[in-house]
């Protein structure tokens, strides 16, 4: 049975942890993110005889790591490289909760918007054209009440359309200024001299003209442990072997 790694991110009180637990059910943990006194929450779930990891990350308004829990949903998207990461926004509030997904797919292209809290938005007389909004977004957009379980197998397709490459994924880019865009081409390349190229580039180049050249830093370090880990790895395989 295959088996896929899911990022849950979005604002606070968008009904994220309630899809988590929807999904879930019993077949969750929490604990704490290492080194950090931030909560985690990890479960499993089916679909189509398929098995899903996912990954509660902590409710944040933007990946710019000015706290701990941007920095924790940050790092998990550029480290661990989910098979997808589903966005839950608000229905009620699309305006502001749409700047946190446009963040992540400037650092992945396997993108969910998860439109949620629906129920709410029909009170308020307000409709969501999902098709209209996936056209000019490039990723799929999937409409759900997760307190009353609508829209979850929607929801739970369109996921698996992404993890099995049947859905073409082209996500929205916000285009900048021209001193900005112009500064960004001539960053990428020194950024990718730093970090090589298996990182989003422009979205690193961006937290660079943006101050947070600490980053570059971040990403070395993590680099540097993923070697000695694997060197400790092949050496322990090495002595199993010949023992």
């Amino acid at each position: 049975m295959s088996k896929y790694r899911i990022a849950l991110a979005g604002n606070p009180n968008t009904g994220k942890s309630t899809l988590f637990n929807s999904l879930t059910g019993l077949k969750q943990h929490t604990g704490n993110w290492t080194g950090k006194t931030v909560a985690k929450a990890e479960g499993t779930f089916e679909h189509h005889q398929q098995l899903y990891t996912i990954v509660d990350l902590p409710g944040t308004y933007s990946l710019y790591s000015n706290s701990a829990d941007e920095e924790v949903a940050r790092d998990y998207i550029l480290f661990e490289r989910p098979d997808v990461t589903v966005v839950v926004v608000d229905a009620t509030a699309m305006e502001r909760n749409l700047n946190l997904a446009l963040q992540v797919m400037e650092m992945t292209e396997n993108v969910v918007i998860c439109v949620n809290l629906m129920d709410e938005a029909k009170k308020k007389g307000i409709v969501i054209n999902e098709k209209k909004l996936a056209e000019s977004l490039g990723v799929p957009v999937v409409p759900i009440s997760a307190r009353n379980r609508k829209g979850i197998i929607n929801l739970l397709d369109a996921i698996e359309g992404v993890v099995r490459g049947q859905v073409k994924l082209n996500p929205y880019q916000v285009q900048y200024t021209k001193e900005i865009e112009a500064s960004l081409k001539e960053l990428e390349p020194q950024v990718a001299s730093i970090v090589g190229n298996q990182f989003p580039l422009r979205w690193i180049a961006l937290r660079v003209l943006d101050g947070d050249t600490s980053f570059l830093e971040t990403i070395q370090l993590r680099q540097q442990q993923d070697i000695s880990h694997t060197e400790r790895r092949n050496s322990a395989y090495g002595k199993s072997v010949n023992s």
